[in-house]
């Protein structure tokens, strides 16, 4: 299930507000599990966002920096490149145990790499070389919120069905919001944008 995008003008930026949006849905206390590439300055976020300040411990002056926890699991996919031409992967466990790590997130970035391309697939804003960009960022920040809403209740995917063997079918099909156990069924277009949402009274000013 998608639950965080962020546009900005760079990685920093970008990564400052996916670990901000995470933090808010879900993981208030520790961030998740993550795999990323090389690029941009995740591991300054996560800290930024939930690393802790040690206790004091009488000597010296107070610490000040915040630190990462032992409990964070956070993993790099290096690729290395001559041109345009992949010549070699470096896997780089930034924290936990590096096997336990390996173990729950791969040593890819298969998935990162799925989900952009269909982004691509769903999105024309976000093809590239393309005459249909976005000229203005809040017209992208609107077709990628439609987007995301898309992708997570109006299509099954198909690593995500059930077996059921029920006389009738074999399968139930999912979307990411049913398997999250946020909605029991498959919602249609229609019904997502005859869905009125509720404001979110502390946020209003």
């Amino acid at each position: 299930m998608r639950v965080a995008r962020a546009i900005g003008k760079d990685e920093s930026e970008v990564a400052r507000q996916l670990m901000e949006q995470l933090k808010t849905r879900g993981h208030p206390d520790a961030p998740p599990a993550i795999a990323t590439d090389g690029q941009g300055s995740y591991r300054e976020a996560m800290v930024e966002t939930w690393g802790q300040v040690p206790a004091y411990s009488g000597q010296g002056r107070p610490p000040t920096r915040k630190r990462p926890q032992p409990d964070w699991q956070y993993l790099q996919v290096v690729k290395h490149r001559s041109g345009s031409r992949l010549t070699g992967i470096t896997i780089k466990v930034v924290y936990g145990d590096p096997e336990a790590v390996c173990d729950l997130l791969g040593t890819h970035t298969a998935y990162i790499e799925r989900t952009n391309l269909t982004s691509r697939q769903m999105n024309g804003r976000l093809v590239r070389k393309t005459l249909s960009y976005s000229k203005e960022r809040e017209m992208l920040e609107a077709s990628s919120a439609w987007e995301d809403w898309v992708y997570n209740l109006t299509r099954s995917v198909k690593t995500l069905r059930l077996e059921v063997n029920d006389g009738a079918r074999r399968w139930q099909q999912r979307s990411p919001m049913m398997a999250a156990g946020l909605t029991d069924h498959i919602w249609t277009v229609k019904e997502l944008l005859m869905t009125v949402v509720a404001p979110n009274v502390t946020n209003m000013k």
